[in-house]
């Protein structure tokens, strides 16, 4: 009996999740789709996601984000932000880390999620990682928003990997993208957001959300030839990070 409880009571914490998802695109639809009718609105976009999307799901799923700084981004300046991906509350933390507008790059098959999905076609740069012309036009996609000051993200595992695996290996698309563009890549660990909310339907509920903003590995020495030392190097830090998180 205690067991049906607890799994009633997690499923009704992710039902709360979706209802969150979706009642804030709803209500500022207009809005939203305002801000996604021209390139120079998306800083209005940006600020609508983060602060009012973003910001409603992480609080009313008391899920508290505390993040440690080790190197400040700055405003003026475009980054490849690349951390762990174990949970559908990396996106919301994401874009609660980042003052910096930036824009998504991810599976075209998000697309399809009902509500959301509308949006995140419209604003995010969308790969079929089965097709090279689609990776060839999200270089392009990519040049352009860096163009207008944006910066990128991407989660390098290039899905969300089984729980039991601590950190998948990374693609190589994130660091060749920083290399040929010579922008600062930024690691982050997401530290609790398995914890928070995982894949598996019956477990995650409130608590903080510990983030790690790493020192920055910087890419202008540097050229397309050093990708897999970048990527590795990136890799090490946000894995560290987590092991040392498990066995302090």
């Amino acid at each position: 009996m205690l067991r049906f409880f607890k799994n009633m009571g997690h499923a009704l914490y992710r039902i709360w999740f979706y209802v969150l998802v979706a009642v804030p695109i709803l209500v500022f639809s207009p809005l939203l789709l305002l801000t996604t009718l021209s390139n120079t609105t998306y800083s209005a976009f940006y600020w609508l996601a983060r602060n009012i999307w973003a910001k409603t799901i992480l609080f009313g799923m008391g899920c508290l984000p505390r993040i440690k700084w080790k190197q400040q981004m700055q405003l003026d300046k475009s980054y490849m932000l690349v951390a762990n991906h174990t949970s559908m509350l990396d996106i919301m933390l994401m874009l609660f880390v980042s003052k910096n507008p930036f824009v998504f790059v991810g599976k075209q098959e998000l697309a399809k999620i009902p509500v959301f999905g509308f949006f995140y076609k419209r604003v995010c740069i969308l790969v079929d990682r089965s097709s090279h012309k689609s990776r060839s036009a999200v270089y392009r996609s990519v040049r352009e928003r860096l163009d207008r000051g944006l910066s990128i993200c991407i989660f390098p595992e290039a899905g969300v990997p089984d729980e039991d695996i601590v950190l998948d290996a990374f693609k190589d698309g994130a660091f060749r993208m920083a290399a040929n563009h010579n922008i600062p890549i930024v690691p982050i660990t997401f530290l609790d957001c398995k914890k928070r909310f995982p894949w598996s339907f019956f477990n995650g509920g409130p608590g903080k959300l510990r983030v790690t903003v790493h020192p920055f590995v910087e890419t202008e020495l540097l050229g397309t030839e050093d990708t897999s030392t970048i990527r590795e190097e990136t890799r090490r830090l946000i894995l560290n990070d987590l092991l040392e998180d498990q066995n302090p």
